[in-house]
Formats: C-alpha cells, structure tokens, sequence
C-alpha cells in the first residue's frame, strides 16, 4: 500500500513558533506540503519562514482568542480554498502542587490547551470536507493518559483533549475526515512552566525524545492513504518506562 503523495497539500500547525510545532513545519515542507504557521511569537515565525522558503505563511495568533482563531482561517479560505491537515500543537503546562495552584495559571492552561483545540477545530473543519486524506491530528501527552504529582491541571486538559478527539472521530468519520491524537512521554522542548531542575535532569536520565521524533510520527499518520485511521499515537522514550 502506498503512501499518500503530500505535495500540493496544505497545513495549518499552532505552536510552530518552536518545539514540535516547528520540526513539524521542516518535515512536511521537505514532503512538499505548505505550511501555515500559527503563534503568538511572530519573531519566531518570521525566522522559521525564512528557513522554509516560500512553502510557509505566517499568521500571527492566539489559539484561545477565537476571533484571532476566525481570522486564521479565513485567510486560509481566501489563499488556498481549503484544508489538509490541522496540527493542534499550541499548549503550555504550569508545574505547581493543585493546593497552592493559581486560578489565573488555570485558566491559561485551560485556554491555551483545550479552547485552542475547540477553537482551531470547529473553524477547520468546513475547510476539511471533500480533501481527501485530511485530517485532524492534535498533540496532547501521556498526561492525558496518566496523571503526574504536581501536573493536575495540565493533565486535565490533555485528558479532556483524548475525550474530544474520541468523540469528534466518531462524528467526522462519516466525511472522512480523519481524526488523530499524538501523546509524547518525555520531550526535550521549550515545554513547562516553573520546571525544577530536577525534572529537566529527569529528561536527561530518560533520553527524553527530540521534537522532530514527534513531528515524525504525526507526519507518517497524515501520509497514511486516505482510509487509514491511525488514531492514537502514544509514544515515550524507551527507558520511560513507567507515566
């Protein structure tokens, strides 16, 4: 069975302005896919671009501001008349102890990770329909499998993401749209708020994952001919052995 041809196609990926975001915009530019590259750091954009060449856009927006979220893709309606692929990517995690959490880091958690999902998803989704092979694959974590001491909310969110993405695959299937969720253990990226040193020290110890090893796997589930499914990737460095 061969892989699908992803030259010609489009993508939106949030968070490319680094991590997983950014490896994936390299690799499915080298497949021949435009990329349309969405953050709040527009500098980091604008470098990213110029790296890409002119198979990169870059539109400047906050995931969780849904008329930021509109304008994203009307623009993308307007330059390329649809949608291949959405890369739900733009995400934070706050490190802190639940009984001395701040509401308002909370809330950014809440927005960022799960209302950017909602968001970018209900607005590509009439973009999707009729493109063969599109699909929706949005990064959420092996927290939203297991929860972690000092993760809760962050783990919350990424639970919820796993929820709506089983469900909404069950609604799109039928216009075969495909829909897709990546869980990373341990990832070396900008990743995490108040991070201890012992928990970048336990990346190290776990030869935590590259960027673009995720953006590797996200990249072969899209290339998938259009009816394969892979639905769930969840994936972890081999010495993480336990969540």
């Amino acid at each position: 069975m061969e892989m699908q041809d992803l030259h010609g196609k489009t993508a939106v990926i949030t968070g490319a302005s680094s991590g997983i975001g950014d490896a994936t915009a390299r690799l499915l530019v080298s497949e021949g896919v435009h990329v349309v590259l969405a953050a709040r750091r527009r500098d980091r954009l604008e470098a990213l671009a110029a790296d890409l060449g002119d198979q990169a856009t870059v539109v400047e927006t906050d995931v969780a501001d849904p008329s930021a979220v509109a304008a994203l893709f009307a623009e993308v309606r307007t330059r390329f008349g649809g949608l291949d692929l959405l890369v739900n990517n733009a995400g934070l995690g706050i490190n802190a102890p639940f009984e001395t959490s701040d509401p308002a880091d909370w809330k950014t958690m809440i927005d960022a990770n799960l209302y950017g999902v909602l968001n970018c998803t209900q607005a590509a989704i009439p973009l999707l329909r009729g493109r063969d092979g599109a699909m929706i694959s949005s990064v959420s974590s092996v927290g939203g499998r297991h929860g972690a001491a000092d993760w809760s909310v962050y783990s919350a969110t990424k639970f919820a993401v796993v929820g709506f993405h089983d469900a909404l695959r069950k609604e799109l299937g039928p216009d075969r749209i495909r829909v897709s969720v990546i869980e990373p253990g341990a990832v070396w990226t900008e990743f995490g708020e108040n991070v201890s040193e012992a928990i970048q020290a336990r990346r190290e110890s776990l030869d935590a994952l590259a960027a673009a090893d995720v953006a590797q796997a996200l990249v072969f589930a899209f290339a998938q001919p259009g009816n394969v499914l892979i639905q769930e990737v969840l994936m972890r460095p081999v010495l993480q052995v336990a969540p």
